[in-house]
């Protein structure tokens, strides 16, 4: 993977989030801090 340039990725990896738009972008960042709340909770 490269680098992620648009500054979007949470693992600063590129993972195509430059393409959503700031809506879905924002939808991604919730599904992703829920699920690390669920692993930290295990």
């Amino acid at each position: 993977m490269a680098d992620c340039g648009c500054g979007r990725s949470p693992t600063g990896q590129c993972i195509g989030w430059h393409n959503l738009t700031e809506e879905e972008y924002q939808e991604k960042l919730k599904e992703l801090e829920s699920n690390n709340k669920e692993q930290d909770e295990d």
